[in-house]
């Protein structure tokens, strides 16, 4: 089995990087961060193909602050004042901070999960079953447990598209220059097959992390090495790690 020594990881350089240094230290590897992706909003004559008219809600359900973002830009683009009566539902209170941003934080309108769909509806509850929500997507979202929930639920929802995934040039990037990469996100793949369209995995160890990336990575002959997050590797630092410790 070849050894791990170069690590690619699908994202910007993280803040944070006391983690992967000690473990480039521990076990001599290296790491390079590299987005393989952007995220953009849509333009207002992209965003009108959809036929979304944003006054025929009464409130708004965020994942994202490029989603925040792309709202409130395309509503001003679009010559849309948002009521002050709207209501925003956020996937986490992080979120919901962000909204801040655009306008003056309320609570009485805004309302936050815990980042699963299941918290978000019970923020939803009973008191506001009867409002029509817009959900807020990308271009990548796969199938959507909240809406399933709604849907089951009786309430009222339609599913938008406000934000796009745009492939980044990787051109100077050579992918067999690595032993692993990681991905996190179905646009990672679409990315991957619009930059290198002969690509073939080789000896090259794929991690995915989150469940919307396993699917694309398999639907592209992808093979998968690492499965995370898992319980007993909750970050890709901790998953690859274990593969490390395991292999070495």
């Amino acid at each position: 089995m070849a050894s791990i020594n170069r690590i690619l990881i699908s994202q910007q350089t993280p803040s944070n990087l006391t983690p992967y240094n000690a473990l480039a230290e521990k076990y001599k590897v290296s790491f390079d961060f590299k987005p393989f992706f952007l995220i953009e909003p849509l333009t207002s004559r992209e965003f009108r193909t959809q036929r979304i008219n944003i006054l025929d809600y009464t409130a708004v359900i965020f994942s994202s602050r490029h989603a925040i973002d792309a709202y409130f830009a395309l509503s001003e683009e679009l010559r849309v004042k948002v009521p002050e009566t709207m209501k925003y539902f956020c996937t986490t209170e992080a979120v919901a901070m962000y909204l801040q941003k655009h306008i003056v934080y309320r609570k009485r309108k805004i309302f936050f999960g815990k980042a699963t769909p299941e918290s978000l509806l019970e923020q939803i509850g009973t008191k506001h079953q009867g409002e029509n929500f817009l959900i807020t997507a990308s271009d990548v979202t796969s199938k959507d447990t909240l809406t399933a929930l709604m849907d089951a639920k009786g309430i009222k929802n339609t599913k938008a598209v406000f934000i796009k995934s745009v492939s980044s040039d990787m051109k100077g990037i050579n992918l067999h220059d690595y032993d692993m990469v990681v991905f996190y996100n179905p646009a990672d793949v679409k990315s991957l097959n619009e930059n290198f369209p002969d690509f073939t995995q080789g000896d090259i160890k794929f991690v995915s992390f989150g469940k919307s990336i396993v699917k694309a990575m398999t639907d592209a002959g992808l093979s998968i090495e690492i499965q995370a997050p898992s319980p007993e590797a909750p970050s890709v630092v901790k998953a690859i790690e274990l593969y490390l410790e395991a292999h070495k």
